[in-house]
Order: structure tokens, then sequence, then C-alpha cells
């Protein structure tokens, strides 16, 4: 954000990353609008009066982000009562954790459909609207960086939303847009913590290695990053850690990977 904007657009702001970052942008009197899949009145009445303690403006959308033609709109609304977005954030997201044999019929195309055409869709609404000064934002992941064990939907998809993030920075260089793609290991979030009551313990110690981190933390160090225009934005020094692992000598952190694996193997007794 090469200046202070003063509209904000955000999908998944119900919750997680997403409704931390609202409160960030709503506290310095920034004009949000909320887009969400499911927006409770608690999370309403939050929010309107951080709002209202700030004299400012907020709107709600709830909406799905794989519905293009619908998200389409809700975005022209939102442009219409607080004005184009000149900072949008698409937090909106899913996440499946099994081994790719084990997965079911539809989860892994219903991953990449909200990740990844999810992410799409929110950029195909905002770019139009946009203009030069605006900044466009993805949460992505480490795992859009770095593999990991029971990730092959979640992994497939944010390396995709990585790639997307990579060509529309290119792409809007030209009409003065800057771009960031955000990507967070573990961090405390409701979806998160109900991915930990059945994470599989291969999928939790590799996860160790890029450690948790708080979300008020996390956010934090994205606002500030945002600020700079970064582009690649890794909250947490161990995840950037891994992150230059696994891009300067990735063996090395295979070669780690795999002791994980094969230990969790032989105290299961396959061999």
């Amino acid at each position: 954000m090469r200046k202070n904007p003063t509209t904000a657009f955000i999908t998944g702001g119900a919750s997680g990353i997403g409704y931390a970052m609202a409160e960030i942008f709503l506290k310095r009197s920034v004009k949000v609008a909320v887009f969400d899949l499911n927006i409770s009145d608690e999370v309403k009445s939050k929010l309107s009066q951080l709002a209202k303690t700030n004299h400012t403006k907020l709107t709600f959308h709830q909406i799905d982000v794989t519905d293009a033609v619908g998200l389409n709109n809700a975005i022209q609304s939102a442009a219409g009562e607080i004005g184009s977005p000149e900072f949008a954030l698409n937090c909106a997201g899913m996440q499946h954790t099994n081994k790719f044999m084990d997965m079911q019929p539809g989860e892994f195309e219903r991953v990449i459909k909200v990740n990844l055409f999810g992410s799409k869709n929110f950029a195909a609404g905002i770019l139009p609207l946009m203009q030069t000064g605006g900044h466009l934002a993805f949460i992505a992941s480490l795992a859009g960086l770095v593999p990991n064990y029971t990730y092959s939907s979640y992994s497939a998809s944010k390396y995709a939303v990585v790639g997307l993030a990579s060509v529309l920075r290119i792409e809007q260089k030209e009409r003065g847009i800057d771009v960031s793609v955000i990507c967070p290991p573990e961090i405390l979030t409701p979806m998160v913590e109900k991915e930990l009551l059945n994470m599989h313990p291969i999928t939790k110690e590799l996860k160790a290695f890029a450690d948790t981190i708080p979300l008020d933390d996390a956010c934090a160090y994205i606002f500030k990053q945002l600020k700079k225009s970064k582009f690649i934005i890794i909250p947490g020094f161990k995840a950037r850690v891994v992150w230059y692992l696994s891009r300067l000598i990735p063996g090395v952190l295979y070669r780690d990977v795999d002791k994980v694996v094969k230990r969790h193997d032989n105290n299961s007794g396959i061999n």
C-alpha cells in the first residue's frame, strides 16, 4: 500500500485473518466491505461498533467466492456504498487434509474451486474497479511454497494462488497497481483449530518446522509488509527460514522431511 487506503474490500472477513485485518483497517478509519459465506450477528455487531467508534463506514456481503457472478455483483454493490476498492484482500479459503489416495470423490476439486477459483473470481471483480495506486493481495499459505504431508489438494490450490498472484504482479505494473501474496505458516484461526482435531501426526511434526504464530502477531507483520508493498509476505521467522531452505538448499529440507516420514512409518510397523 503505497498510500493509506480509504477503502478496503476483504473476503473471509468474518473470521480468522480476514476478521483481524478488517479490525486493523477499521481502527484506522478505513471504510471496509466484508465478504463471507456466513456472517454471524456477533461479528456484525463487533465490527459495526468498531466502525462507529472510528467514524467510518462498513458494509457486509454474504456470498460464496466460487459464485463468480454473485461475487462480482456484491463487489459492485460494495463499491456503490463505500467507493471503489483501493485495497483488496482475498482471505476466503478452505482446507482439507487427507492422504491423496484416501480422498473422497469431489474433495480435491472443492478445495481447488474455493481457493484458486475463488481468488480468480475476486481478482476479476476487483481489478476493473481499482485505480492507479491500488493494492490487491491474496492469502495463500506456506504450503503454497513448501509442500506438506496430507496437503495434496491444499498445496496444489495454494501453489496455484501464488502463481496467479505472480502473473498479476507483472501484468498490473503498467496500471500502477501493487499485488501481494501472503504465505503464513500455522496461525491459530478457527479453520486451523478445527484441522488440529484430526491432524495426521506426520503433518503436525512437519508443521512444527515453521512454528505456530499468534493471529495478532501475524496480522501486525502482514500489515507492516503490505505498507511496504512487498510481494511475498511470510509471517514468522522460522517460516521464512523454511522457505529460504526450500529455495537455496532443498535437498537438506527434503532429507529432514523424509526422516520424519520414515520414523513414523517404522513406529507404525510399515516397511
